[in-house]
């Protein structure tokens, strides 16, 4: 059974199989004892310089490898890594490493532009991921010489580990700091849920600044299983790769299962070794679902989750999947807590717990729940309004949904429901009816303002090619949909755009998509 930290496992994965395959990423291959010997080369190079427990490292690259050899690097040393998302602005990456008091930085050739160490302060050495440049040492360079013998401090479960910083959708961006316990607990239910033995091959597309990608970065290795890593994501690629490495498992955020569906090779991949596509991260309407499905010939689960519980807090397992019959309304739920976890439903005002099958706000009780904001205690105590306990303490989402026969239902985040008319208006449901529309290949919802109603429901669309944009077509889809929704809830009106903002993990920005309709106003809602 692996150990109770990452630094345990490491050693006992590379005793137990020293030539099994850990990593490949293109032509590099990283056997469980390269691994093991690899990070005790970077923990002895961290420690000469300088690097001590407590202290944080910043990753800022789009090299799935190196940041999780980082990472397991710095936990031998009780530090903690800190993987920041290479597209933001300048700013934004120069507030997060000072927020997070960073005080060594791996980063790509791409990326040092964005390094500033003047607004940096704590920031004592940058290393190169892809070779020494413009002074700063590479980081294989930096590492080789070093001992591959290391004594791994004596790390504790809730010991921090990893340093995650929330998007900032509702202000600055929060340091979420996540144990090993927290993180092993969600390698866990993937190696139960998913079935994973020492054969399966992990296919990862995702940023390690993202929880899954950080998630598919470790799970392999506590698994013993191979990690195949795919840093620049093509969805042409990404289905050449399932056949030509044999990936068995991998987790997907719907626009890229939608990426992968509208790509011309998709009919001429080879998805025999697949055996389970796990998606989550935004919402899937039920015709991308249906077309995967079908496609791929693979299980399909769906997972819902958030950084701030390390991964998972709900799955709808692959026999719930079931496009026709009885089961096909569980599609449009995000399935039953994981095992180890709980869900409540509250009044997002009062806290107190609302009826089966009322909305509310979702709370999470999981032993992958955050130790807390880095540097925020404010904030720590207002997302677990009753403290933390053994099994985590109740974590307030600030994802709107309820609860039917033990499934939840997420219906969208509290903050972008729309009020219109004193009507709660949650737009992931008219989003996948639009969805469904022969005419639209991606859209969104929003509120935007009305001065009779207060808000008023538009969508934004992106037509599939071949369709006109206009008048005409926007009636056509609004008399459509009102057809198939309650007219409150239909949009009244549609803008057609050529691309809708989204994060490197696939989620909607709304936030970017309402500003120029709320340019003005002194609040977003009216």
């Amino acid at each position: 059974m692996p150990g109770t930290t990452f630094n345990t496992i490491v050693q006992q994965q590379a005793r137990a199989q020293p030539d099994g395959l850990a990593y490949r990423c293109g032509d590099q291959r990283w056997t469980f004892s390269d691994v093991d010997r690899s990070t005790n080369r970077i923990a002895n190079a961290l420690a000469v310089a300088g690097v001590a427990a407590g202290d944080r490292v910043a990753v800022l690259t789009k090299f799935h490898i190196e940041s999780t050899l980082l990472t397991l690097a710095a936990a031998k040393l009780g530090a903690v890594c800190m993987p920041v998302n290479w597209r933001l602005a300048p700013g934004e990456v120069q507030y997060i490493v000072d927020h997070g008091m960073a005080k060594l930085m791996l980063a790509d050739k791409a990326f040092l532009p964005l390094v500033d160490r003047a607004a940096m302060p704590t920031l004592q050495q940058v290393l190169v991921t892809d070779g020494a440049h413009d002074g700063h040492p590479g980081f294989h360079d930096w590492y080789a010489g070093a001992s591959d013998q290391f004594q791994a401090v004596d790390a504790k479960p809730d010991d921090p580990m990893l340093q995650l910083y929330s998007s900032g959708t509702t202000g600055l961006p929060k340091g979420v700091v996540l144990s090993h316990a927290g993180l092993i607990f969600n390698c866990q239910l993937g190696t139960l849920v998913w079935d994973v033995t020492a054969d399966a091959v992990v296919g990862n597309a995702l940023p390690t600044f993202h929880i899954a990608g950080a998630n598919m970065g470790l799970f392999p290795l506590y698994a013993g299983a191979t990690g195949s890593s795919y840093p620049d994501f093509d969805p042409a690629g990404f289905i050449d790769a399932i056949g030509r490495h044999g990936i068995t498992h991998s987790f997907l955020v719907p626009a890229m299962i939608l990426f992968m569906l509208q790509s011309p090779k998709v009919k001429q991949g080879d998805y025999r070794t697949l055996q389970l596509i796990s998606y989550g991260g935004s919402p899937i309407s039920d015709r991308v679902l249906t077309e995967a499905m079908a496609t791929f010939q693979c299980s399909f689960m769906q997972v819902y989750g958030l950084t701030e519980i390390a991964g998972s807090a709900t799955f709808l397992l692959p026999e719930d999947h079931a496009p026709e019959g009885p089961k096909a309304k569980l599609l449009r739920s995000a399935g039953k807590p994981v095992p180890g976890a709980r869900v409540r439903i509250v009044d997002p005002v009062t806290l107190a717990d609302l009826p089966e099958g009322q909305t509310g706000e979702v709370l999470i009780e999981s032993p992958g729940n955050m130790l807390g904001y880095w540097r925020n205690p404010e904030a720590t105590a207002a997302a677990f309004p009753e403290g933390r306990n053994a099994n985590g303490g109740w974590f307030r989402s600030g994802d709107g949904g309820y609860m039917v026969d033990g499934y939840v239902y997420i219906n969208d985040r509290i903050k972008d429901m729309i009020i219109s008319g004193g009507e709660n208006i949650y737009p992931a449901e008219i989003e996948n009816v639009l969805m469904k529309h022969p005419s639209v290949a991606d859209g969104a919802v929003i509120g935007v303002p009305d001065d009779k109603w207060g808000e008023s429901v538009k969508a934004c669309v992106i037509l599939r090619p071949g369709e006109q944009t206009g008048p005409a077509t926007e009636r056509a889809i609004i008399d459509w949909m009102r057809e198939r929704l309650a007219h409150y809830k239909c949009p009244k009106s549609i803008d057609f755009v050529e691309a809708l903002p989204r994060n490197p993990s696939g989620k909607l920005l709304k936030r970017l998509l309402r500003a120029p309709y709320w340019e003005g106003k002194a609040r977003s809602v009216n």
